[in-house]
């Protein structure tokens, strides 16, 4: 069996690692480690794969990140978006470490627990938002694509067909959620097809673009050409090349800027970079890398007395998936300057924004620690840590 031999040479194995869990050779990578062994003490539910949401556990929490601005009732699981962090994660470590223990534990901990969220009572077949053991929950096109993503990465990683075969069921779903309306798009929830948004549409790039690489059929790279294309159009601010939030049927655009939205465009503009060799993906690339250094990044000062870049307070997972976006750019340009910042965050964040119990909050400059945390947080920091890991050790 092949281990992460990608596409992507930042993504290759590191020489020399063990096969022990954990077995890394550097602090990023070590951290990483320590917070993912933390979310399966913390977070894990007895008697089953599925995990809790917050830590400490809170049977009165209530969602308010859905469709409907909000869960109506608690639920003692997390919903699908958390519980898929930890799929990220734990590639993110197999990629970055070539450590088999991750892979082993994907299939036998991760992958059961995932299939509790899998519907394939609706047709085409996907992830519902919350266990089917439940009753009907709704499917979020993005949910599913971020697993589609996860999927492919894993299948570009071990050679495993089934991990392929996933990511193409995944892909049905996904093109079931785009028509005609506003010229094209992928809509953000199955069951309320209101808006079009670019965190469904710049990942659906993504996802095509890494389909390609996985099996060189050129339905994905035109589709993913497509999704980057639709979403530039409606969604691009023309000011600074970020990406806002969404557009309703009406064509009336919610000007909110999130990091992953820009992240993802960042990521699929480099991928069709370096599989078209069109230099206007890279200028496109470069421009986004450049506004979001100072649009979701500040000045600081820490206690030290050392000055830089500090990441803006935000959902975590939102700063992970902008970081893919930043390490696809170092791939073809080998600019450090942005990765260094993210690095310079993550060891802040290390040493004053970890709480007494190991955990993450989302201020970045540890002031505010809050007493709940959130699953998906810690995934989010698991993911960047194993990253950032991954670019040091080319120093």
């Amino acid at each position: 069996m092949r281990i992460c031999a990608i596409l992507v040479i930042l993504l290759l194995p590191i020489q020399g690692i063990g096969q022990e869990h954990g077995a890394v050779d550097n602090v990023q990578l070590r951290r990483a480690k320590v917070v993912f062994d933390t979310i399966y003490a913390k977070y894990s539910a007895s008697k089953t794969a599925l995990l809790r949401e917050n830590y400490p556990y809170d049977d009165t929490y209530q969602a308010d990140y859905l469709a409907d601005g909000g869960s109506s009732s608690t639920n003692p699981y997390a919903y699908l978006w958390p519980f898929s962090g930890t799929l990220s994660a734990a590639t993110a470590l197999l990629n970055s470490t070539g450590d088999t223990a991750y892979l082993h534990w994907i299939d036998n901990q991760i992958l059961p627990g995932l299939q509790e969220y899998y519907d394939d009572s609706r047709k085409p077949a996907g992830y519902a938002s919350y266990i089917r053991s439940n009753g009907h929950s709704d499917r979020f096109y993005d949910d599913n694509i971020w697993l589609g993503i996860d999927f492919t990465e894993l299948y570009l990683c071990t050679g495993r067909p089934e991990y392929l075969d996933k990511a193409k069921e995944i892909w049905a779903f996904v093109t079931s959620g785009q028509d005609a309306l506003l010229g094209g798009g992928v809509y953000w929830c199955e069951q309320k097809k209101e808006s079009k948004n670019t965190c469904s549409n710049a990942p659906a790039a993504v996802f095509g673009l890494r389909l390609f690489e996985a099996t060189t059929d050129s339905v994905y790279l035109e589709q993913g050409k497509e999704w980057y294309a639709w979403t530039k159009k409606w969604l691009q601010d023309p000011d600074d090349g970020l990406y806002w939030d969404h557009v309703n049927l009406d064509g009336k655009i919610n000007k909110r800027k999130y990091p992953y939205n820009s992240g993802q465009m960042l990521q699929a503009a480099v991928l069709l970079y370096r599989i078209t060799g069109n230099p206007d993906y890279l200028s496109d690339a470069q421009r986004m890398a450049e506004s979001g250094y100072h649009f979701f990044f500040e000045d600081f000062t820490d206690t030290d007395g050392k000055s830089y870049r500090l990441l803006k307070r935000s959902n975590n997972w939102f700063i992970a998936v902008m970081l893919r976006g930043y390490v696809e750019l170092f791939g073809v340009d080998g600019n450090r300057s942005y990765l260094d910042a993210f690095s310079a965050s993550l060891d802040y964040a290390w040493k004053h924004a970890r709480s007494a119990d190991g955990l993450f909050g989302q201020d970045w400059k540890g002031v505010k620690h809050g007493s709940r945390k959130w699953l998906l947080d810690q995934a989010a920091v698991v993911e960047m840590y194993a990253r950032i890991g991954r670019i040091n050790n080319l120093r």
